[in-house]
């Protein structure tokens, strides 16, 4: 039977390079993300290479209720999504208090409500079919505290709980959730978070967004709940849980601090 993954964030980075695996595995695609040129163009791509089929929606989910009007799209073309990617997100690099309000309150709405809501909207005929997958991008920020960057660490410290809780929850169900936590990766995400990010994108050797997709996707395959890739990220990860909060703080702190 013919299986549809419905991918957020799908036009650029490790969303992108994910459409493209998951293509591969001759799923067809719900592609979503704000800019139509590069969903089309991939679309063309992917049905071209793989003999899949793909449909756009073009979606800016900082918008409120932008998932409700994903799931009536993809309800009026008579589809059905088994497979969940919540790839879309981005993040902002400024002290809290000089922070843009209107961004950050798009950033929450983007990780955070837009990822609640597609699942809330889409997980219920998952439990129904007994069948079905999501995926959630979230980050090694997820184990810590952020300084300078303190509500996109939040965000994904989010969507890290709410997908451990959310696959305890579906055990026995025939729906599996994954979360993803990537360490820095080869996207373009500095660059829309802004410059402040350089020191913590230089001091790691970034993976490829190809690289980090197919990793994910193994990974929701297999059905793990947590897949951290990489060995020396799944030790920071361990010695982040074992530290005193306040001494981790202080290393996110120097890495990522002002010059």
């Amino acid at each position: 039977m013919k299986r549809t993954a419905l991918i957020t964030g799908a036009s650029s980075g490790i969303g992108r390079e994910l459409a493209k695996v998951f293509a591969g595995g001759g799923y067809d695609l719900i592609l979503v993300a704000r800019n139509e040129k590069k969903l089309e163009t991939l679309k063309d791509k992917l049905e071209a290479k793989y003999g899949i089929k793909a449909l756009v929606i073009i979606k800016d989910l900082s918008q409120k209720d932008a998932a409700q009007d994903v799931f009536d799209q993809v309800g009026q073309a008579g589809l059905t999504v088994d497979t969940l990617v919540n790839d879309a997100g981005f993040g902002d690099y400024k002290r809290y208090a000089e922070a843009d309000w209107d961004k950050q309150y798009e950033m929450v709405q983007v990780n955070v409500l837009a990822l609640m809501q597609m699942t809330k909207l889409f997980l219920p005929q998952m439990i129904q079919n007994e069948d079905g997958r999501i995926l959630n991008l979230a980050s090694m920020a997820s184990f810590a505290p952020g300084p300078f960057m303190s509500v996109y660490y939040a965000t994904k410290a989010f969507v890290l709980s709410f997908s451990e809780a959310l696959a305890a929850e579906l055990k026995g169900s025939g729906v599996t959730v994954t979360a993803v936590c990537p360490g820095p990766t080869k996207t373009g995400f500095e660059k829309t978070a802004g410059s402040g990010t350089r020191k913590l994108f230089d001091t790691a050797k970034r993976a490829s967004a190809k690289k980090v997709a197919l990793f994910s996707y193994q990974a929701l395959i297999s059905g793990q709940t947590v897949a951290i890739p990489g060995i020396k990220y799944k030790i920071a990860a361990s010695g982040q849980k074992i530290l005193p909060r306040r001494a981790v703080s202080a290393f996110i702190l120097k890495l990522q601090g002002e010059e």
